[in-house]
């Protein structure tokens, strides 16, 4: 029998032979950077004329690959390779379809700073937020396994005489796999790999930032044993090969995490019946927060601070996680603020590669300057007290960016920056605390930090989201401990790495037999 679950541990990087292993797999790694990358679908390794260039984010003139990009006759081709594949995978024992993702989660355990470290080198993560993100993937590759062996099982029923009834759960069939580029192993791995362990076949289109990462995947997934046309790698522009995935009449799911206006794009196309189509589509999103941290006024504010700090701007705050609303009693407001201030300004902005880099780069062009906007709009919503710069000009850094005596209902308090920016917002009492923390569309993660029993049950019941911490971060979800998702617009409720994930990728069918 197979051991109950774990976490896999993060690596210590306190250990010298720790930090020199890591810089070897970052040795490593560099020698293989600028390789081109191919589709494939089905068996077929396919190069196309278009090609899109994926860049180091510390060092933008650095090129980590070259990846081929399709086009829609490429991703119609990849769904008929994907439903071919279906009618052989959906038979395969769910035991067996296990077995895959183990041996993937060995192999990655084995290559664990080598991905890591393309995670440094494409995503800008620093060393200890790749090795999160690894330990991640390897998670739900261990832990899926094992809820779709307990899937596997007699499913208890009320008995009745005379009858024999059972409930299996069957696989969906052919679903589109859109991940992120801030997790681009972890949630990449883990939205694949749930849909592929339940018996489906999925076409991955990568994040086009993060392909390469995605491409590393699919070659160990092969190395794995999963037969051809089970995962097919199909990068492309989303405006293009992304819609024509949605719409096609064999797609039977979509499995997104981004933006809420892209989610809502794919929801609102996946939800028109086409021609030929026989099922309802079936849309499993995850689209973003704006995440508050209340402080109460008996709390203990070095840990708020903490929490706020650690909260906000790790990996640049580029997380549906990150906190990026302080919402902090009256009270206690300016010495909450003057900690943080003091703790944030301790953190190093620089290379993703170097191991002292707590703050690295944002992902690419379009974000830095987007976040730039944001924070020029902070100037006028609130006042500065820290960062609001530009860091090294080689890469797309940006300061961790501190904006204080923010209204609730700013453009900086309401919308989602994703980037390295934090709103302090000012609270008469904890009412109005709650208050401010429900009132955007969004309902992802939430903390509060505070000693009062009777507060952190109020916001036990009020608090709206779908991921609540008390006297913590409001980041760094484990997979099975903390199943993650959230409400309103951050999506539709899924909990990725809880029991009821792999449900969304199959069918409940009851068969009875009278005796």
């Amino acid at each position: 029998m197979r051991e109950p679950f774990q976490n896999e541990p993060f690596t210590d990087f306190s250990i010298t032979d720790n930090i020199n292993m890591f810089q070897e797999a970052l040795r490593k790694v560099e020698l293989e950077l600028g390789r081109e990358y191919m589709l494939k679908i089905g068996p077929d390794r396919i190069e196309t004329t278009t090609k899109r260039k994926s860049i180091n984010p510390s060092l933008t003139k650095q090129l980590i690959g070259i990846v081929s990009q399709a086009d829609n006759e490429l991703a119609h081709k990849a769904i008929l390779a994907a439903a071919a594949a279906f009618e052989d995978w959906k038979r395969v024992t769910p035991f067996a379809r296990a077995k895959v993702l183990y041996k993937a989660a060995a192999e990655l355990r084995r290559r664990k700073h080598e991905f890591s470290a393309w995670l440094v080198y494409e995503a800008g993560k620093s060393w200890a937020e790749a090795d999160g993100d690894t330990a991640e993937a390897i998670d739900f590759l261990e832990y899926y396994g094992r809820e779709m062996e307990r899937l596997a099982e007699r499913q208890p029923l009320v008995t009745i005489a005379g009858e024999d009834n059972e409930l299996v759960y069957i696989p969906l069939g052919v679903g589109v796999i859109i991940p992120p580029w801030n997790f681009p192993l972890a949630i990449m791995a883990g939205m694949t790999m749930a849909a592929v362990v339940a018996g489906n076949t999925v076409v991955l289109k990568p994040a086009s930032a993060t392909a390469v990462i995605a491409a590393k995947f699919v070659e160990l997934l092969e190395e794995a044993g999963l037969p051809d046309g089970v995962v097919n790698f199909l990068p492309g522009a989303g405006n293009e090969v992304g819609d024509y995935l949605v719409e096609h009449p064999l797609t039977r799911f979509i499995c997104f995490t981004g933006s809420r206006e892209i989610g809502l794009r794919i929801n609102e196309k996946a939800s028109l019946c086409q021609q030929d189509q026989k099922w309802i589509k079936r849309v499993v999103a995850e689209m973003g927060g704006k995440d508050t941290i209340i402080v109460d006024e008996d709390a203990d504010l070095d840990l708020a601070a903490e929490a706020i700090t650690a909260s906000a701007f790790g990996y640049s705050g580029q997380k549906c996680s990150a906190c990026s609303r302080a919402v902090v009693h009256e009270l206690v407001y300016d010495e909450v603020i003057e900690k943080v201030v003091e703790r944030t300004k301790l953190l190093k902005v620089g290379k993703a590669e170097d191991a002292s880099t707590y703050v690295g780069p944002v992902i690419d062009e379009r974000a830095y300057f987007s976040i730039l906007k944001y924070i020029e709009v902070g100037r006028t919503e609130g006042v500065v007290v820290h960062g609001g710069s530009i860091g090294d000009s080689s890469g797309y850094f940006i300061e961790p960016t501190i904006i204080k005596d923010v209204a609730p209902y700013a453009r900086i308090a309401q919308e989602e920056i994703f980037g390295p920016v934090l709103a302090f917002i000012k609270a008469a009492n904890f009412d109005a605390a709650l208050d401010i923390a429900n009132n955007t569309e969004y309902g992802l993660t939430g903390a509060v930090i505070s000693r009062n029993r009777s507060r952190l049950e109020q916001a036990r019941e009020q608090f709206h989201v779908g991921n609540l911490y008390f006297n913590r971060k409001c980041t760094g979800a484990l997979v099975g401990v903390h199943p993650f998702g959230g409400f309103n617009m951050s999506g539709t409720d899924s909990k990725a790495g809880g029991r009821d994930y792999l449900l969304l990728f199959t069918q409940a069918k009851v068969v009875s037999e009278r005796f």
